[in-house]
């Protein structure tokens, strides 16, 4: 069987859409469709329904895309270990993370790894850490540098990179910042902003409320630390945020029941090879950088 087939089908079964399928593999769309067809000829029956606009994987489909996904990640594997054998690090490496630490964390590191690698082709994709996390679990993603789920998912494998306390914080003229010794239940009598239920940072603070046994008075919910840092510092409600988020437009609320911290790290398959991009991009991390201190 034609490996372009496979992986035609298997990028149209990703990006539900042969028009976007064709784009990511730089194609025209008539060569993708081409291809799908005649991977449906070859094995006999279709793969896809085209249904109005959209498309929906068959029986035959569904039985074929986790089997497909296995041959092209061990071809990868196969091309890889030639690849390695000698020369520069190269090729690509796509590495998933979400929007605060890209803009809290990172930075410094990925200016470091650009130009000490110039060979790598380094893709960085902005998703929630619970997307990152699902999308290595499906092999769609080869590394995520993110909030560390509580319980890893099976075939996860998890390294911790930097600790991140958490907060409460409100704006300087919110009624929390002119109390000398807050409790929880002072916070649960005004409007909070957090992270959106199911994430691992709402999962958090949530499981830290409940032996209190209140309920928080949650005002709005978005993903965005940085929006939720913006929310607060406008007097719209209090949160818990990372410390690192901590400025003169927010005020530190001290809650000792409140000690909380999440676990920013790395993200990988404990079955996939790693590339040598992937290898010395988490080499690179683990690296403290000149003048940085543990966090």
């Amino acid at each position: 069987m034609d490996l372009s087939l496979l992986a035609a089908f298997v990028t149209v079964a990703t990006e539900g859409s042969f028009s976007r399928a064709a784009d990511r593999l730089h194609l025209t769309q008539p060569a993708v469709s081409k291809r799908i067809a005649a991977l449906e000829t070859d094995l006999g029956a279709p793969v896809f329904d085209r249904i109005g606009r959209g498309i929906v994987l068959t029986e035959a489909g569904r039985a074929l895309l986790p089997r497909a996904r296995d041959i092209l990640k061990g071809v990868d594997a196969c091309r890889r270990v030639v690849a390695d054998l000698s020369g520069p690090v190269s090729g690509p490496l796509e590495v998933g993370t979400s929007h605060h630490i890209g803009l809290r964390r990172l930075p410094p590191f990925l200016r470091r790894f650009a130009r000490g690698f110039p060979a790598v082709e380094l893709n960085i994709r902005f998703v929630d850490s619970e997307q990152a996390c699902g999308a290595v679990a499906e092999g769609l993603l080869e590394l995520a540098v993110v909030t560390l789920p509580l319980t890893p998912a099976a075939h996860i494998e998890t390294e911790v990179l930097w600790d991140d306390p958490l907060m409460v914080m409100a704006a300087p003229d919110h009624p929390l910042a002119r109390l000398t010794a807050p409790s929880p239940a002072d916070l649960a009598r005004y409007p909070a902003i957090l992270p959106e239920a199911g994430t691992y940072t709402h999962t958090l603070i949530r499981q830290a409320f409940a032996p209190h046994h209140l309920e928080l008075k949650t005002r709005l919910q978005t993903n965005y630390m940085e929006t939720i840092r913006m929310m607060v510092a406008v007097g719209l409600g209090w949160s818990m945020l990372p410390v690192t988020l901590a400025g003169p437009d927010l005020v530190g609320v001290e809650v000792p029941e409140l000690a909380l911290r999440r676990q920013l790290g790395l993200v990988r398959h404990r079955d996939r090879t790693p590339s040598r991009a992937m290898a010395a991009f988490c080499e690179m991390l683990r690296t403290p950088l000149e003048g940085s201190h543990p966090s």
